[in-house]
């Protein structure tokens, strides 16, 4: 007996180390090819990165992480952070990031990770760019500003578990302090020669008026009611105490702040200059230059960019007037809504996502909700807008849909295709369904969304015209593309014309002017937007301008051996980036392209 006990204990042993010097092995290997590869070393400071960035306020951890314990990274204060002209700390981080990022060895990280290194290395070396211009910065707006944009992103503050409702809450209570570091912001500019116009006040005072207005019944009340109830984890009596809490906090802290906001800017009122671009103010043109890069994701000259411009505008008025010379009759159509047929937004995002299969690539069926603004924010929001998924969970898709204004078939169509098939929605999900660093998510490119978006509508009201029985159709979307391409491009060197060469209202007017704009409330109001907005055009139309060029380098590269769904591919799987980024990867994916 023990003769055999021992016999096989030899085995065992020899068995036991054949598997400890293997494993041995594979650890050395692993650690050496993986944990101390280059790569992994690169993918952990990405991810510190992203923990720090994710972790600046409780919105961008929430809007990007549903569940951030999950992913080893501790919730964020419930507060929204404060805004501030001190950016010494701030370039500080950004040149301490960009120093590091240059030490790995770039030859030994894979495609996707030397990708996101230029992306990086893009990114930070801009923010470096702002010092000496953060006040010439604008947080509020009447349309785009945080004031205008925070009840809608707090009306969709999900509750995936207690710890969020409780979350949610304490936010509220930091709107005020928040608001007053806004507020301590702007009396700075105002001292410095910076602040807005008393036009653009009166408008920002104006929709928060209309937020504040009967606060016994403000939609977030209701928005609220419905979200708990639909939690489903408490009881009645829970509920009623929640409501409770909820109301006494908005009516107790947030009205008070839109409120003191109100006071403290119209305090302000007359120190501003009248309506004027960048190109006005001491800095305002490199300022403009800034946002050219960290918004659009452009960095050529402003000089090649109106070059281009202009071309695109002459090539889209020679279509349109061979159209129209051919049939002179279209442009009533233009007007005539019974021919394209009336559908659901549901089934418009149905129909698109059919249509779509020949020329871009498939995806895996994606779930959506369309949800309408609430009415008293109709007038001071997009048309429409795309809210981003938790990158953790992909989910809700949702679309808002503006319907303060009257809109014809066609713009809606076209619209739900800019926000969901095959646009933000898609673009969206596709990306993430590669795997991306998560910083990836964080530091993006708004000119590649917004271009891509409306890239995508040339696309989108060609399929309008297939979709309709009306033989004028096909025509009448593409006349209507023209004329949407050449608005968005007269707009655009309008941006620039404002914002770089410093026109005034009457320079502004007498360029409009010479495409038949004369009316003179249309003028002013056209002018007062861009004023308000600047290089906003230029982040859908230059983006789109982007992918077209890119698009016909390639078709003309490869010849027959070109395809649409391809292109469109690989344009996804890089993901957004700024377009520098962007044309490199994909001369990469095409090389025919470096020889012709």
């Amino acid at each position: 007996m023990f003769l055999k006990t021992s016999r096989l204990k030899k085995p065992l042993k020899i068995a036991f180390l054949l598997c400890l010097t293997l494993f041995l092995g594979i650890s050395v290997g692993y650690v050496t090819s993986h944990v101390l590869s280059e790569d992994a070393k690169f993918e952990a400071f990405a991810q510190d990165i992203f923990e720090k960035e994710v972790s600046q306020n409780a919105l961008t951890m929430h809007y990007s992480l549903a569940y951030p314990e999950k992913q080893g990274i501790s919730r964020a204060a419930p507060s929204l952070g404060t805004v501030s002209s001190d950016m010494e700390d701030s370039l500080k981080q950004c040149r301490e990031i960009e120093s590091r990022l240059k030490e790995f060895s770039y030859a030994k990280l894979s495609r996707e990770n030397q990708l996101t290194v230029d992306t990086l290395l893009l990114y930070y070396h801009t923010q470096g760019t702002l010092d000496g211009l953060s006040l010439l910065e604008e947080p509020l707006g009447p349309s785009l500003g945080i004031q205008a944009q925070l009840p809608v992103l707090l009306a969709e503050y999900t509750f995936y578990e207690d710890q969020d409702i409780s979350d949610y809450l304490n936010l509220l209570t930091s709107i005020r302090p928040y608001f007053q570091s806004i507020l301590a912001f702007e009396q700075e500019k105002s001292r410095a020669g910076l602040f807005m116009s008393d036009t653009t006040l009166q408008r920002i005072l104006t929709q928060c008026s209309a937020f504040v207005k009967n606060p016994e019944s403000n939609y977030m009340l209701e928005i609220f009611d419905k979200k708990i109830r639909d939690y489903g984890k408490f009881s009645e009596k829970e509920i009623a105490k929640l409501k409770n809490s909820h109301k006494k906090i908005f009516l107790k802290e947030v009205i008070p702040a839109y409120q003191e906001l109100m006071a403290g800017l119209s305090a302000l009122r007359g120190t501003g200059k009248p309506s004027r671009g960048l190109a006005n103010f001491e800095g305002g043109q490199d300022y403009y230059l800034y946002l050219l890069k960290n918004q659009v994701g452009t960095y050529v000259p402003v000089s090649k960019i109106e070059k281009r411009l202009l071309g695109q505008l002459m090539t889209d008025t020679r279509e349109a007037g061979e159209i129209l010379k051919e049939n002179p009759s279209l442009i009533s159509c233009l007007s005539d809504d019974s021919i394209f047929p009336s559908m659901e937004p549901e089934r418009i995002l149905n129909t698109l996502r059919e249509q779509i299969a020949e020329d871009f690539p498939g995806m895996k069926e994606t779930p959506f909700e369309i949800r309408y603004v609430h009415e008293s924010m109709e007038d001071f929001l997009s048309p429409a807008f795309y809210l981003t998924p938790p990158l953790d969970i992909g989910i809700p898709n949702v679309i808002y849909i503006n319907r303060s204004g009257k809109t014809s078939s066609l713009e809606l169509f076209t619209t739900l295709a800019h926000e969901g098939y095959p646009g933000h929605l898609y673009q969206t999900v596709f990306f993430g369904r590669q795997h991306p660093e998560n910083i990836r998510y964080l530091i993006t490119s708004s000119g590649y969304v917004e271009g891509w978006a409306t890239y995508i509508e040339s696309y989108a009201y060609g399929y309008a015209g297939e979709i309709s029985s009306h033989e004028k159709a096909p025509e009448t979307a593409r006349l209507s593309w023209l004329n949407r391409s050449m608005n968005l491009c007269i707009y655009s060197l309008l941006d620039i014309g404002i914002h770089y060469r410093g026109w005034n209202q009457a320079q502004a007017a007498s360029f409009l002017q010479a495409f038949g704009i004369r009316e003179e409330t249309a003028v002013r109001n056209i002018f007062q937007y861009i004023v308000e907005t600047p290089a906003n055009y230029l982040k859908y139309y230059w983006g789109y301008l982007n992918f077209l060029d890119l698009k016909n380098a390639c078709s003309n590269a490869l010849g027959t051996d070109f395809t649409l769904r391809d292109f469109h591919q690989k344009i996804l799987e890089i993901g957004p980036v700024p377009f520098p980024v962007l044309e490199k990867y994909i001369r990469m994916a095409y090389p025919q392209m470096e020889t012709k």
